[in-house]
């Protein structure tokens, strides 16, 4: 096979974010373009998946420079399976876009945006060096700052404001974090770095320096105690785009903290690790206190991404084989489920013109539906087994217990507890009751709604109840992160 493939899941977002802009006026030609490219890049990472699998980990020298000298994409198990279901989730994102966003928004180029999004999302997971990471963050982010102020509501802009000063001050750092790495090592591709850094050993400014991209990182990722820019931002924006954010965004910052302190930052895990570690548990801490506090449903699946973000890096501290492994199965579950739970918010906002609990009641007796799918989600979401979330933090929590972590790991297992009340707040107080509905939308209109949140809840449910049949390519991507040698050989092979 051709290993310019691996190219395609960047480049045919990106063409297709450009084709879109020239027909901004054009809705139909919008949906159908953008509909049959997502198809299309959902089917190549498809591919990628497979062959990965049976033949592991492939990379592409871009423009033919060896690495460590020329830009380089790689495609591992975790980093195409993690393409995978950002596919995914922006298909499902667009089925809903279709139905809600009107034409007054999609001819401001709001399909390009999400196009846009894609690319450098995409581009962040196959990418094979830290400054080509920034680049795709910058692609990222200035789509996502077109998006979350797309609409022009107060709350849109003032949020914005916020969001484009965090994420500007985030970038800058970013660069001085790349300058400093670059001034030690002398290479910025992501293999040769892990065997420079070895080299030099445990040393202060090496520790510096990973502190910097634990930093820059954790503040897209949102954990403890850099989360604070977040609720107000995923906030404002519309379902879709909020689905978009919480599923993809955050979890691209967890990506990059889960590849350089696997590949590259290993040389004092002692310090480092039990870092992330704290910060993990603090982080989901704070996320099942802010969820259990709101009573806007909005807010509290919002805080409930802190617990996600919390419960995926704590498995990665532990760097054993269970912890590994766990959160792989869990970011990905992750990244379905809050796609999923935002777009269900975004249709009982669609009933009901509002995400506060004290403004409506007894959805379910007009819609068990969309009652009985946020049941299913919300049980997911706290990893009741047999459901996509009991696995991967069952397997987060054997880690701790391997590495002697009792009181951390017991903390990440309690938190279920905590979610689920969360969650089921919801579900007692908005669906179950007295039906009071202001109702906004016709039934009939609220109900072309359902598909995509169907298609994510089967995903789910498959992902749950097939364990079996995807736990060797989890298995797979855990071993690329375990045992970082399998990544630098299959990189720098000549």
């Amino acid at each position: 096979m051709n290993n310019n493939i691996i190219i395609l899941p960047i480049i045919i977002p990106m063409i297709t974010a450009v084709l879109l802009i020239f027909f901004n006026k054009q809705e139909k030609v919008q949906k159908y373009l953008s509909a049959v490219s997502s198809v299309i890049n959902i089917g190549i990472s498809v591919f990628l998946v497979h062959y990965v699998h049976t033949n592991g980990i492939i990379s592409l020298e871009v423009g033919d420079w060896k690495a460590p000298f020329g830009i380089v994409l790689v495609a591992d198990m975790y980093a195409i399976l993690l393409v995978l279901t950002a596919n995914i989730i922006v298909f499902a994102c667009l089925l809903f876009s279709y139905k809600i966003v009107d034409y007054n928004r999609s001819k401001f180029f709001y399909y390009s945006g999400v196009m846009f999004l894609l690319t450098g999302v995409s581009g962040a997971f196959l990418t094979g060096d830290l400054f080509n990471l920034f680049v795709f963050y910058e692609v990222m982010l200035m789509s996502s700052y077109f998006l979350i102020v797309h609409g022009n509501s107060k709350p849109q802009l003032r949020e914005t404001i916020k969001y484009i000063l965090v994420n500007v001050i985030s970038s800058a750092l970013f660069v001085i974090s790349v300058a400093f790495l670059y001034a030690v090592t002398g290479t910025l591709n992501m293999a040769d770095l892990s065997l420079r850094v070895a080299e030099l050993g445990s040393s202060g400014i090496i520790a510096a320096i990973s502190i910097m991209y634990l930093i820059v990182f954790g503040l897209k990722g949102a954990i403890f105690p850099l989360f604070f820019w977040m609720p107000g931002s995923y906030q404002a924006p519309p379902a879709a785009v909020t689905a978009l954010f919480g599923a993809l965004l955050t979890k691209v910052g967890v990506y990059s903290i889960t590849r350089v302190f696997t590949l590259i930052f290993l040389q004092d895990i002692a310090f480092t690790h039990t870092f992330i570690a704290w910060l993990a548990v603090l982080t989901i801490i704070f996320g099942v206190i802010g969820a259990i506090s709101f009573s806007d449903i909005k807010q509290i699946v919002i805080y409930n991404i802190l617990t996600g973000v919390g419960v995926i890096l704590f498995g990665v501290s532990t760097m054993t084989e269970s912890g590994l492994e766990g959160s792989v199965y869990y970011m990905i579950h992750d990244m379905i489920i809050k796609g999923l739970l935002f777009l269900l918010v975004g249709i009982v906002f669609s009933i009901t013109g509002t995400t506060n609990l004290d403004k409506f009641s007894g959805l379910i007796k007009k819609y068990p539906t969309l009652g009985w799918m946020f049941f299913i989600a919300a049980l997911a979401l706290a990893g009741i087994p047999p459901l996509s979330g009991f696995i991967g933090k069952l397997k987060i929590v054997q880690g701790g217990f391997e590495q002697g972590e009792f009181v951390l790991a017991f903390v990440v297992l309690l938190s279920s507890l905590l979610v689920l009340y969360s969650v089921m707040k919801i579900f007692i107080n908005g669906f179950w009751g007295e039906e009071k509905i202001p109702q906004v939308r016709k039934t009939s209109q609220v109900k072309s709604l359902y598909v995509p949140a169907v298609f994510l809840l089967a995903l789910s449910l498959f992902y749950g109840l097939g364990t079996e049949f995807i736990s060797s390519y989890i298995k797979q991507a855990e071993q690329v992160l375990l045992s970082p040698d399998l990544y630098i050989e299959a990189v720098l092979k000549e």
